[in-house]
This record gives structure tokens, C-alpha cells and sequence, in this order.
């Protein structure tokens, strides 16, 4: 039943970034939403790869001396997450198609919708770049309440999933972006490279382009299992056979068309170049905690190949929503772990150990 305003508490459990590895359970007010938006009850929040990141104090978020600060002190983590609609407004019901009592999930941009790229369309890139969980203006998931603002992306999401898996509809649609930016072919070879969440994500996604072979990569035989659920055709676990030799060996010394990166690993950029054919295509979309290096001459020179990047996961999240409604990925083997919020910190370290977990979640109370 859908929670009355008698019913909600005055305040919430939420962890609150206070900078690198100092993340703490605070007690706060719960939020009131303004005009236009909603109040959810956050049901549950995925720890991303790029949590980790931040919390471990990496430059990308923490800033160095090339580039600015991106996260801030004070604000409440986790960007990925499926709440039910508590109070909202008739402007907010209107504009999402939602009701109080919906499930939903919002996408992980809060677009200005008035820059140079949302006016083309371009939302995910959009120049303020808000992403829920890493701003104070717009606090994230781990936290028993949250408000979506005005400006958010929403959608709806059956109640018949599981909360952890409904929450996966983020990671989901990430992959599925990078498999488009792969522009991926009926008679394509393509090696996915990591088979954590968004791997296992390119995965599904990549085998649902039908292309000749989708080959995945990874040091865990569990994940190459699951990967062979979500519809690789071929593993390759890279602690016992060497991949750019299997790949060779199975194109006939011609490579992969296609490579998607979803590692993070500076060694997996390499490896993608020497895996590729002569113009194929690289997609990164993992992030990494450090700077990495490559020899450029292989994409020129050597290969002229194609390469690309992939941010967010936009205009992916329907397709994403209906693949989990459908049953199509292995959910109970890919969310291996689901944590009550003030497990926090045990949580981190699932996902900072890499050999125990696939998907951790976090569930508020």
C-alpha cells in the first residue's frame, strides 16, 4: 500500500560522503519535495564500479592537477536504484505518466535541458553534468528516501522484479549504449573485455545484435559462466589462455571486429588493440582510477582503427526495462549480494574484492 504522509518518518538512515574513504551512516531529515518533483521510497541501490572510485579518492572524481574536483563533500552516494513514488504533484504526475504508489527509476542524469547539448538532444552529455549521488544539489540513493527534481528522466518498472534487479535496469542500459556505439553487424566477431555488471550488460545486448560470434573475457570462470547465460557464444578466461592468440585462432589470424572495454584495467586497452582486425571498432566505456598509456601508431598506422567512447545510458533505459521485465538475463546470478544500507562499508569492500561479488545492493530500510 502506498505509504500516507501520517506514515512517513520525519527522518532517514542515509551515508554521506565526507570525502575519500570517509563515507558515513548519518541520520537526516527526510526530504520534502518541491514543485514538480516527487519524493520515493528508495527500495534499493546498486554500488557501482565508479562508487568505489570515488570513495577510494580517484582523480577522475577527486580532481588532480589537470582537472577540477567533480565530486563533492556532503553529498549522498548511489545512482543506481528503483524507488515507489510517495508524494508528488499533478504537474510531476503529468509530465512522468506516474502515480503515487509506482514503481520507478530515474535516470542517473539530471539534464539542464538548456545547454548546447541538451538543445541537441545530446541530454547525457548535457555541460553541467549532474548525476545523482555525487553533488549536494542532487543527493543519491543510499538513503532511505530521495526526491527526483523536476528536470529528471523517469520511468516505470514492474513490481513483479525483485528490487535488486529492477535497480539493475542503470548498469543494463549503460551496456546497452555502448553495444550501439559499436555499431555492431550481422557477420561481426565481437570480444567483450570484463564481465562484471555492464559487461555481462554489453553481453546480453551484443548477442541480442545477432552478430557471428559475441566473445567474452575475463579471469573469473563464475562470471564467463553467467556470461555464457547472457549469450556468448565463446569464453576466454585470460589467466589460462592468451587472448589475442584465440581470437587470431578463431578469425583466422584476421581479429575482432568489434572490442568493448568494460574493465577499467589499463591492460585491457592493449589487449584491445592487438585483438582488433584492421579497422575495427573500440569502445571504451570502462573508468579508470589512473591515466593509461598505448602505442597510437597501432590505431593509425598500424590499423587505422575507429575508436569510441560511451557515457550513461541514454535512450537505452526502455529497452533495458523491458529485458528485465522479459526474464532475459540470469538476475539471481548476477545480483549475488543485497546488503542492508548500514552495510554500507561491507558492501565497498565486496566490490573493491572483485573475486566474491558480481552485483552488490544496497537495502534501505
Amino acid at each position: 500500500m502506498p505509504q500516507s504522509k501520517s506514515e512517513r518518518p520525519e527522518t532517514m538512515q542515509a551515508v554521506v560522503c565526507h570525502g575519500p574513504e570517509d563515507y558515513r551512516l548519518e541520520e537526516l531529515p527526510v526530504p520534502a519535495p518541491g514543485p514538480g518533483e516527487a519524493l520515493v521510497r528508495v527500495e534499493a541501490v546498486g554500488i557501482c564500479a565508479s562508487d568505489l572510485k570515488c570513495f577510494h579518492g580517484a582523480a577522475k572524481f577527486w580532481g588532480d592537477q589537470s582537472r577540477p574536483a567533480y565530486a563533492e563533500k556532503g553529498a549522498l552516494p548511489g545512482h543506481e536504484f528503483v524507488g515507489e513514488v510517495v508524494d508528488l504533484d499533478h504537474e510531476a504526475a503529468r509530465r512522468w505518466g506516474v502515480s503515487v504508489g509506482d514503481r520507478v527509476v530515474s535516470e542517473q542524469i539530471v539534464p539542464c535541458w538548456q545547454c548546447r547539448y541538451c538543445r541537441r538532444g545530446e541530454y547525457w552529455l548535457c555541460e553541467p553534468h549532474v548525476v545523482y549521488g555525487f553533488k549536494t544539489r542532487r543527493p543519491g540513493a543510499m538513503a532511505s528516501y530521495m526526491v527526483f527534481p523536476a528536470d529528471a528522466i523517469v520511468h516505470r518498472v514492474s513490481k513483479g522484479l525483485e528490487a535488486a534487479h529492477a535497480a539493475f535496469a542503470e548498469p543494463l542500459a549503460c551496456g546497452l549504449h555502448a553495444v550501439e556505439r559499436a555499431n555492431i553487424r550481422f557477420d561481426d566477431v565481437v570480444v567483450i573485455a570484463g564481465c562484471g555488471p555492464i559487461g555481462l550488460s554489453m553481453v546480453a545486448g551484443a548477442a541480442a545484435k545477432s552478430p557471428k560470434a559475441v566473445i567474452a573475457l575475463d579471469m573469473s570462470s563464475t562470471r564467463l559462466e553467467i556470461a555464457s547465460l547472457c549469450g556468448a557464444t565463446r569464453t576466454i578466461d585470460i589467466t589460462q589462455e592468451d587472448p589475442v592468440d584465440a581470437v587470431n585462432t578463431l578469425t583466422d589470424g584476421l581479429g575482432a571486429d568489434v572490442y568493448l572495454e568494460a574493465t577499467g584495467h589499463p591492460a585491457s586497452v592493449p589487449q584491445g588493440l592487438n585483438i582488433l582486425r584492421k579497422r575495427g571498432t573500440f569502445v571504451e566505456y570502462g573508468v579508470f582510477a589512473a591515466d593509461v598509456t598505448v602505442d597510437w601508431s597501432i590505431i593509425s598506422d598500424d590499423k587505422e582503427l575507429t575508436v569510441l567512447g560511451a557515457h550513461l545510458g541514454p535512450n537505452c533505459w526502455p529497452t533495458a526495462i523491458k529485458m528485465l521485465e522479459s526474464g532475459r538475463l540470469p538476475m539471481d546470478r548476477i545480483c549475488t549480494h543485497q546488503l542492508p544500507l548500514d552495510q554500507f562499508q561491507a558492501g565497498l569492500d565486496l566490490v573493491g574484492d572483485g573475486t566474491k561479488s558480481i552485483k552488490v545492493t544496497l537495502i534501505p530500510d
